[in-house]
């Protein structure tokens, strides 16, 4: 895997994932190669850091265990919670599970996402799919 910095790279990159494991693995990965990440574990944690943060991509698993008070907190529902904010409504989605039942890939494309990877994590794509979608966001700036 080539790691070397690319003129996208040095953006903020928010992971959101429950397991730990991944988002560690993820963080190294995306650092390796010049990305500044930030992490949140729920979504709760994913809405505040993109208000203080403003990260340039979001890399969102689906599948999270339900809170303290029982609620279901998916994927799904966390992309339609950061579409409402107006911080957020045009940061780029890649969505991420292990149970691939769990995509629905009409859904993930409806809600806004732009790709999405099965996990275990291939990162090789992984790069291509953040460098894609980080490059795509520039052009659109531009």
């Amino acid at each position: 895997m080539n790691f070397e910095k690319d003129p996208v790279a040095q953006q903020k990159v928010l992971i959101v994932d429950d397991d730990q494991v991944v988002v560690k693995a993820i963080a190294a990965k995306l650092n390796c190669a010049g990305y500044e990440t930030l992490e949140a574990s729920d979504g709760a944690g994913a809405m505040a850091l993109v208000r203080d943060e403003r990260p340039a991509l979001i890399l969102l698993d689906l599948s999270f265990p339900p809170d303290i008070n029982g609620e279901t907190w998916d994927g799904y529902r966390i992309i339609e919670r950061l579409r409402g904010m107006k911080e957020s409504r045009t940061i780029p989605i890649i969505t991420m599970t292990g149970i691939p039942d769990n995509l629905d890939m009409e859904r993930n494309l409806d809600l806004g996402a732009v790709g999405f990877l099965y996990k275990p994590l291939d990162y090789d794509k992984l790069l291509r799919l953040v460098r894609g979608a980080l490059g795509a966001a520039v052009a659109m700036a531009a």
